[in-house]
């Protein structure tokens, strides 16, 4: 299953996300390098499980299953039974982390390089290269085998196909060839709506098929800003994402592309899940702001005098809208309308 992504990492890499001070001691403790273990039950279990933590980037997990649950609602046309919700749930964060966890294990070397992610746990040494291609398996492994027992077979072969995408496709073929790597890698992080609506269903329809094209054309207008802010480090590991190898106008244009399939997607879902005017007015809402975002991205990189290019604010401002569109569908579901 930002498995992102793309989008698992590559999708939603490091997406910033609600979080508690339980989760930032885990964090910290995940980066914590050298030095004897804290003393103390909970501090020790935060030092010695905190890296394994880390190594699923529970943040881009929180991003997945975000667009998972409203797809489930539309599926069963109202509450699904929560036992299988919550077996959805926790296959597919059990199968994004593992993802993540493998994605890391092959990056190790360019993650060493990056400064964003120069303190990721292998790249530390708090996590041996070995001991997390082992923990990246054997979750990989539970989590399909519970997907395929606790919800159904469909479910768990879709989670698969996600994981070798982002893996294999992603990481290991596409991600150091391509400035179209978050492109089509970027399917992985498509899945999770893919896989809910056959959790309820046990199939695929053209409903699940337009979410999976509205994340699909969401992911690189979501991701190419990070990019921006981080293409340097991106050069550096000799990474070709589109903003280190193209100029900020092209991206930019490449961006209001995508972001226009994206909208034509969310409100073709109007008609085919028989969505009410409700949804269709907040769908075009919050496409047109999104929209509108990286017109003003294209605007900056065209004329710098307007100032900074602000491509933080719509990498940020992308994940507002996929949650709030998530939101809608499923509030949509109930509507008497």
């Amino acid at each position: 299953m930002r498995p992102s992504s793309p989008s698992l990492d590559a999708s939603t890499a490091d997406a910033p996300g609600a979080h508690d001070g339980a989760a930032e001691r885990v964090a910290d403790d995940a980066r914590t390098v050298g030095g004897p273990p804290p003393t103390g039950l909970a501090a020790r279990l935060r030092w010695a499980v905190g890296p394994y933590v880390a190594l699923t980037k529970p943040r881009v997990i929180e991003l997945l299953l975000v667009t998972t649950i409203p797809t489930m609602f539309l599926a069963a046309g109202g509450f699904p039974p929560l036992g299988l919700v919550v077996a959805t749930l926790v296959g597919g964060a059990g199968a994004a982390g593992a993802a993540n966890t493998l994605n890391q294990y092959l990056d190790r070397d360019i993650d060493a390089v990056m400064n964003r992610t120069r303190r990721r746990p292998i790249v530390t040494g708090r996590v041996s290269p070995r001991a997390a291609l082992v923990f990246g398996n054997v979750l990989g492994a539970v989590s399909l085998a519970w997907l395929w027992f606790a919800v159904n077979p469909a479910s768990a072969l879709f989670t698969g196909a996600a994981i070798a995408i982002y893996v294999v496709g992603y990481t290991m073929i596409l991600k150091r060839r391509t400035p179209q790597n978050i492109v089509w890698g970027g399917a992985a992080g498509c899945m999770p709506v893919v896989i809910g609506w056959s959790a309820v269903t046990g199939g695929v329809s053209w409903s699940a098929l337009l979410l999976f094209g509205v994340v699909f054309f969401w992911t690189p207008p979501h991701y190419w800003p990070l990019s921006m802010k981080f293409r340097r480090d991106y050069a550096a590991a000799g990474v070709p994402m589109l903003p280190v190898v193209a100029a900020d106008t092209r991206v930019a244009w490449e961006m209001i592309a995508y972001t226009v399939a994206m909208i034509a997607c969310s409100l073709l879902l109007v008609p085919v899940a028989g969505m009410t005017w409700v949804y269709a007015v907040v769908a075009a809402a919050l496409g047109l702001w999104f929209l509108w975002s990286c017109v003003q991205l294209l605007r900056r990189a065209q004329d710098p005098q307007r100032g900074p290019l602000k491509a933080m604010s719509v990498f940020h401002g992308s994940i507002t809208y996929l949650t709030l569109l998530s939101v809608a569908i499923a509030v949509d579901v109930f509507l008497p309308l």
